[in-house]
């Protein structure tokens, strides 16, 4: 009996002195980043992230870019000056090494404590903001958010399946595309041949998304299509090859193509643009190929277009 005594209690110890572990953490739909919220708060509605039942209580998770952990560092280490008079703090997390800061502010009329950590991702920066109400820091103090903080953790990728749930529209081809990626929740998406550490344009890719953004007249959309075109980010020197309207899926659109020169490696790229009309919103194609790679890259752009369909 005393050895049976024994071993459960080794293991209740082990249970609590373990670190947090990605299976432990949730993750908000669509990020990389995770953790184990406090009692309390839930999956909030309007944001990735928790909140209280009265939303007074907030925990947004995001992603930044790979930079602003460095950046963040350089400033705990002192190697960059400090502007915003909050000096941040170490962290050891289930992710790594991470820097928080916590400070008294105001929203509206209301007190709060407002928190914020950083941590690496590799290729992004996995970032957490907490804010919570004068009223509510005796349960959530800063040691509990602090411990909240530690629980982080990083998964490599989202799983397609969850990444496409996300989307304002159905996906249902992708062309073979080795890595898929949402760039905001909701928003865009990249489907690439390379990654984020090599970069995107040595390889075809492609960005679907909506915009609000629309023509006013039927009789505008070329020179809407063209502008658009040659201001797609990344993009330089730009010369338009074919811009002429089209139908997609029996809706009006516009094809526009230019050749160009794309990435920190000036790639040579030919990118087609698809501009699909119709609704508040107008859907927004954009593949992507270094030249010599065209001829193949095109009939995958084609056929993930035409699999794309509004959420019913």
């Amino acid at each position: 009996m005393k050895l049976i005594r024994l071993l459960t209690a080794v293991a209740l110890l082990v249970a609590v002195m373990r670190p947090a572990l990605a299976a432990d953490a949730i993750f908000p739909p669509g990020m990389r980043v995770g953790l184990i919220p406090p009692a309390g708060l839930s999956a909030a509605k309007s944001f990735p992230g928790f909140e209280t039942e009265d939303h007074g209580v907030k925990v947004l998770v995001t992603e930044l870019p790979a930079g602003a952990y460095a950046e963040v560092m350089n400033t705990f280490k002192g190697t960059v000056p400090d502007t915003s008079g909050v000096k941040p703090e170490s962290i050891q997390t289930g992710a790594g090494l991470g820097y928080y800061t916590a400070e008294n502010a105001r929203d509206g009329n209301t007190a709060v404590r407002r928190y914020s950590m950083i941590l690496s991702g590799g290729t992004f920066s996995g970032y957490v903001a907490a804010q919570v109400p004068e009223n509510a820091t005796k349960i959530y103090s800063d040691d509990a958010v602090r411990q909240m903080f530690a629980t982080a953790v990083i998964r490599k990728e989202v799983p397609v399946d969850e990444q496409l749930s996300l989307m304002p529209f159905n996906v249902t081809e992708l062309g073979h595309f080795k890595n898929v990626r949402t760039l905001a929740p909701s928003a865009a998406l990249v489907l690439a041949d390379g990654d984020e550490a090599t970069g995107f344009e040595p390889a075809p890719f492609m960005v679907i998304g909506l915009i609000t953004a629309t023509p006013p007249e039927p009789g505008d959309r070329g020179r809407f299509a063209q502008e658009a075109a040659t201001t797609i980010p990344g993009v330089r020197d730009a010369r338009i090859t074919m811009s002429e309207p089209i139908r997609i899926d029996g809706q009006p659109a516009y094809e526009t193509r230019i050749d160009a020169t794309s990435g920190k490696d000036n790639v040579a790229v030919t990118v087609v643009q698809w501009l699909r009309f119709g609704g508040p919103r107008m859907l927004r194609v954009i593949g992507s190929s270094p030249r010599d790679q065209w001829t193949t890259a095109f009939p995958r752009f084609r056929a993930v277009r035409d699999g794309i369909q509004p959420r019913g």
